[in-house]
């Protein structure tokens, strides 16, 4: 899977590392993601899961044209509700 990422315009570095995520991290949960839907748009889509290290991830991304590619969008950490209803869903 190929994958890019969007980067903070401002300061020329991945927007991802606005929220401590690495890319390893997006890897780990976009290869095997615990829950998959559709984003707040007609083209993006969120991938939830956890990574190599425990970490509970969202990721919201947008499938290329080209197939097996993949811009990420953003990834952020899940914590409090968010954290704790996917905890719900996945026992």
């Amino acid at each position: 899977m190929d994958l890019r990422f969007h980067e903070n315009p401002e300061w020329g570095y991945l927007h991802i590392y606005d929220h401590n995520v690495e890319e390893y991290e997006v890897e780990d949960v976009l290869y095997c993601p615990d829950e998959l839907g559709r984003g707040n748009d007609d083209n993006s889509r969120v991938a939830v899961g956890r990574t190599r290290n425990g970490r509970c991830i969202k990721v919201v991304y947008i499938p290329d044209p080209e197939p097996g590619s993949i811009f990420v969008v953003t990834a952020y950490e899940l914590t409090g509700n968010a954290l704790s209803a996917y905890r719900r869903r996945n026992r």
